[in-house]
């Protein structure tokens, strides 16, 4: 007999109702307490991702709001075009390279499988016309010529990636070549020698990524939401851009499902080793997101990575908001001055340059745990301008969506000017100084 049927055994009729509802009771709240656990939202369990790995950015901030295996290594596939299209746009932005320069196309671009525009060798295009191919139809063979147009081959191009993304802070990141492709996908030829292994990125590397190329390079967003690409004039049909959910595909049939509100890049990725890739940025409201999804099983046909990226950006856009913890040309409290040498005033009034804003879930909130202020120069010298940059303020926070300690920085602003001490002043001071400093000496005598 269990113990429940001998505590009835015992207890008159009125107990055993009163027990009777008690067991009800707490059966009710254990069934409750599941439901309620099982349904709270984690850092990491707040969105269910099909996929190896996967990470939402806010682009403004580089601050991670979900993440999955963000930091292991896989197969990016064409995402790693977007290194190239970094590089290209920085050589056209230093004057290395003009986009209206002829290129010839060489033999190992002619050879390219998978994605492409069909070049022949011999044949002549403009940088932007096979940055645009590149870009929008992921064209490798436009690609290849783009790497060896720029260094001189597509091995040290290749190597050009990697010191950039070691630059970046890219610690889980390899590129073999300017393509993503896998290596026995390459033409025998050119195949790397001086350089081992396989591309692979991790999927915060990617964001990492496509965080530097909207910071440094906005005008990419021009090219990478042009929805089609006719490459020739001669050529018969337009090739749709593979990011299927760019915002102006909601009027196409064949895309409308995937299409959503704010998207206009970045880069798509796809082969039978690294599965379906995508990153994937959005503007919504003033706020614009990194998304990257990597492995996502299925056909690249049935458009399965775009739905599952289009969770990352829900769950960010619905349960995140923008909130300013420091206002723009304001004073910080306690830290309102900096020292000054030669100048008429020895404290230079400051101010924060910009606001400084994070996302946080909605209705929480945020409180700085500790403020730093540093110079510039030390000391700053007048004169100084009203406006002139000069320091930097660093404030840590505990990030109310993970947890995890964050910091972030906004320069200081000069709130006067400061014209610099005569001769007479500053002699007048530095005697001021002496004997202060000799009166100290002495009372520490005593």
């Amino acid at each position: 007999m269990n113990r429940h049927a001998l505590l009835f055994r015992h207890l008159p009729n009125l107990s055993k109702r009163f027990v009777s509802a008690v067991l009800l009771i707490g059966m009710l709240s254990t069934t409750l307490l599941a439901g309620v656990a099982a349904a709270a939202p984690t850092a990491a369990g707040a969105v269910m991702i099909q996929g190896k790995a996967a990470i939402l950015m806010d682009a403004d901030s580089g601050q991670v709001l979900f993440q999955k295996d963000a930091d292991t290594a896989y197969a990016p596939a064409s995402m790693a075009k977007m290194m190239t299209e970094y590089l290209v746009e920085k050589a056209v932005q230093n004057g290395q390279i003009k986009w209206d320069a002829p290129v010839t196309v060489t033999e190992n671009a002619s050879k390219q499988i998978g994605s492409r525009v069909f070049l022949a060798a011999g044949d002549k295009h403009t940088v932007k016309e096979l940055y645009v191919a590149m870009a929008v139809a992921s064209a490798n063979d436009a690609t290849v010529q783009l790497a060896e147009f720029l260094a001189g081959s597509e091995e040290a191009f290749a190597k050009l990636m990697n010191q950039t993304a070691q630059k970046f802070g890219m610690k889980n990141t390899h590129f073999i070549n300017a393509t993503g492709l896998d290596r026995a996908d390459m033409p025998t030829a050119y195949r790397p020698t001086t350089i081992d292994g396989e591309t692979l990125m991790s999927a915060r590397d990617s964001a990492t990524l496509a965080y530097h190329i909207l910071k440094e390079i906005p005008g990419f967003l021009d090219v990478s939401k042009i929805p089609s690409l006719k490459f020739r004039a001669r050529d018969k049909q337009e090739t749709p851009n593979w990011n299927w959910m760019l915002e102006t595909n909601k009027n196409i049939p064949n895309f409308r499902k995937f299409a959503y509100p704010g998207v206009d890049g970045l880069k798509t990725g796809h082969t039978s080793h690294a599965g379906n890739c995508f990153t994937g940025t959005a503007l919504r409201n003033g706020t614009r997101l990194i998304a990257v999804v990597m492995g996502v099983p299925g056909g690249m046909q049935d458009g399965k990575r775009f739905l599952e990226t289009a969770k990352l950006f829900d769950y960010g856009f619905n349960h995140f908001e923008k909130k300013s913890i420091v206002d723009a040309k304001a004073p910080i409290k306690d830290h309102d001055t900096l020292k000054v040498t030669k100048g008429k005033q020895t404290q230079l009034h400051v101010v924060t340059a910009s606001d400084v804003s994070i996302l946080i879930p909605k209705g929480s909130n945020v409180e700085i745990t500790e403020t730093t202020v540093k110079s510039n120069k030390e000391p700053l010298f007048a004169p100084i301008q009203q406006g002139d940059k000069v320091g930097t303020a660093t404030f840590k926070f505990k990030d109310p969506s993970t947890g995890d300690q964050k910091s972030i920085s906004v320069a200081l602003l000069a709130n006067e000017d400061v014209s610099k001490a005569s001769w007479w002043r500053l002699l007048f001071r530095a005697i001021g100084s002496f004997f202060s400093g000799l009166f100290q000496g002495i009372m520490h005598l005593f």
